[in-house]
């Protein structure tokens, strides 16, 4: 037993010390993150509403704002290391653009003034070294993974959105995401959530739930080119609005990205997007490219240029009250302003000064952009439904910290 004891002991106290080593580890790769970003949008037709119709945005004209003050903390996983890890990203949003991106149920109600408090992401992340390349888990409250803009003012080109992003790809959502890497180059992504902006309970606007799949495409042609589609299929209308049939009416989403690298400093992308809603009787098509070039280390020069078809006027809406994009979700009476059917051209150009600043400060970048809009069809939903076209002149800074 002496003997037995002396072997058993030091090993128990070998695998405490490893356990105590690894928990360290995981806590050590613990990051906090903190951003700030605040714009102006002008409008010089100054819209008696003073709103920019069909941006989210910079939504209001001539008025400046705080759009984002974020927090973030998080442990990333490594998707490249074939073991078992967990991670999670826990992160807050404080600001106008909290308006659009809000969830029902778990923060809509928080703030419902301009300035408004949401929980953009907090989820869990798995990585399992499964079926030779891996599969990814995240779960939770997520961002959408659909289309080729972000929340983020970091990981977007411009200050303003693209019609196909505000009106036809989904922001949240409380559920699951799968990505299972079949190969070094290619993903099969698939998953399932309440909806489009939704939770549970009250906070959920139909009985039925939707789901992703998709597959993704990167180092093509060299390393050169990567392309993304993701389909998506579930009742996103609500019971209050459309009665019962809300329940079994299904949106079907259609997104299809790519993007060539031509050099290093010159790559271009493109989106063609798809949205048939069966409860609305409702149609969106629509096209966008990018371009961007990296003149020096510190300034990129961005353009982008869209094509969007609205073929019953009910998708492309401004929302006047501050809580009237969160009302309309849930099928609430509140302020909005729409046109009739339209096909949207717009034109945005727009430089990104970001200079390396140094320690504490991560990230900042000035974004300057001018923007057109106009109907293509002779309809006027621009400044309080009186013109066909609508110029935009917008700023913003972003501060990562």
């Amino acid at each position: 037993m002496a003997v037995m004891a002396a072997i058993v002991l030091p090993e128990a106290a070998l695998a405490d010390a490893a356990l105590a080593d690894d928990a360290a580890d995981w806590l050590h790769g613990i990051t906090v993150a903190g951003q700030v970003e605040g714009g102006i949008n002008a409008n010089p037709a100054r819209p008696a509403n003073g709103v920019n119709f069909g941006q989210f945005f910079g939504d209001r004209a001539n008025q400046a704002q705080l759009d984002q003050l974020t927090l973030t903390v998080s442990r990333a996983v490594d998707p490249t290391v074939q073991q078992m890890q967990v991670g999670f990203l826990l992160r807050g949003l404080y600001g106008a653009d909290g308006r659009y991106f809000n969830i029902a149920g778990i923060t809509d109600r928080a703030i419902t003034s301009r300035y408004q408090f949401i929980i953009p992401q907090a989820h869990l992340d798995v990585h399992l070294p499964l079926m030779r390349h891996g599969l990814d888990i995240q779960a939770g409250i997520l961002s959408s993974p659909m289309g080729v803009e972000s929340l983020d003012p970091a990981l977007r080109p411009f200050y303003t959105l693209s019609y196909t992003t505000e009106y036809s790809t989904p922001f949240e959502h409380v559920g699951a995401m799968v990505q299972w890497h079949l190969t070094s180059h290619l993903d099969a992504l698939f998953g399932i959530d309440t909806g489009n902006q939704v939770s549970f309970g009250k906070g959920d606007n139909n009985d039925a739930p939707a789901g992703y799949f998709g597959l993704a495409a990167t180092g093509l042609a060299g390393g050169r080119l990567s392309v993304t589609y993701l389909g998506r299929v579930g009742p996103e209308d609500s019971v209050r609005a459309l009665g019962n049939r809300a329940n079994s009416a299904q949106r079907f989403w259609n997104d299809l990205s790519g993007t060539f690298k031509f050099t290093d400093r010159f790559s271009a992308t493109a989106e063609l997007n798809l949205l048939h809603d069966a409860g609305l009787h409702a149609n969106t098509y629509s096209a966008v490219g990018y371009l961007s070039y990296q003149v020096s280390s510190s300034l990129t020069l961005n353009a982008r240029g869209e094509i969007y078809r609205d073929d019953t006027g009910l998708l492309v809406t401004s929302f006047i009250a501050d809580d009237a994009y969160m009302r309309s979700t849930l099928g609430q009476p509140t302020r909005t302003q729409s046109a009739p059917a339209t096909t949207y051209g717009a034109l945005t150009l727009g430089a990104t000064w970001h200079p390396t600043l140094g320690h504490p400060v991560k990230l900042f970048e000035l974004r300057p952009e001018i923007r057109f809009d106009r109907s293509l069809n002779g309809t006027h939903p621009f400044n309080d439904l009186r013109n066909t076209g609508q110029f935009t002149f917008g700023i913003d800074a972003v501060l990562g910290f």
